[in-house]
């Protein structure tokens, strides 16, 4: 089973709502729906090497291989949660995952807000009930609080932000941090970002560099 990718990008589009990716990984090439996220992220990116890295989920039917890949290991661990469901396919999922940053998802199921889950296309009512009853106890367990909703808001409203935290967290697992401390870290940095503490939105001190030794400091003291 393939679980995880790291190749360089070369080439992304879209094909109606669907988005992909084209990685060569050691001279194969791998065809991949993503999110469109990944995508923004691919397009603002200042790296000149495209190296990319996913978490994927592979698909086997008897006419056909998909592989489905995620910046976040959360993103396709939901992504699995969706496709136990009954009657419930890959694109209702990639549909959700779309409209939808993880931890909006997880805080209207939890707070059992059908309007935001059935606003989805190809998400009916029933369909709506269903996601809730079944996922509301397992999503729980992801421990998503209020305070990380509002930090995932204020990512989502600073795209550059967004992209230099995602590659923050992608070292930091490579480190071995614990995943636990990285996601109770990031509403610290964002407070510090916010209350001027040691970093500035507005100066240059806002880089990939700068926060990955803070992070780092924050995680060392704990």
């Amino acid at each position: 089973m393939i679980s995880w990718i790291k190749g360089e990008l070369v080439s992304s589009w879209q094909t109606n709502n669907k988005f992909y990716i084209l990685i060569n990984c050691q001279g194969l090439g791998y065809e991949i729906q993503t999110l469109e996220s990944v995508i923004l992220d691919i397009d603002k990116s200042k790296t000149s090497e495209n190296e990319i890295i996913l978490w994927l989920k592979h698909i086997k039917k008897e006419d056909s291989d998909m592989l489905f890949g995620f910046t976040l290991k959360d993103q396709r661990d939901f992504f699995n949660q969706i496709l136990n469901i009954k009657g419930l396919g890959s694109q209702i999922g990639m549909s959700l995952l779309n409209k939808f940053s993880l931890n909006q998802i997880i805080y209207a199921i939890t707070n059992n807000d059908k309007k935001s889950i059935s606003s989805v296309q190809g998400i009916g009512q029933k369909m709506t009930d269903r996601i809730i009853l079944e996922l509301k106890s397992k999503v729980m367990n992801m421990q998503v609080e209020k305070e990380n909703l509002d930090k995932s808001n204020f990512l989502s409203e600073n795209k550059e932000l967004n992209s230099i935290f995602k590659d923050i967290e992608l070292t930091l697992q490579s480190l071995n941090y614990p995943k636990k401390d990285i996601r109770n870290l990031f509403p610290k940095l964002i407070n510090d970002i916010e209350n001027n503490k040691n970093l500035n939105i507005e100066n240059d001190n806002i880089s990939f560099e700068n926060l990955l030794k803070q992070a780092m400091n924050y995680l060392d003291r704990h």
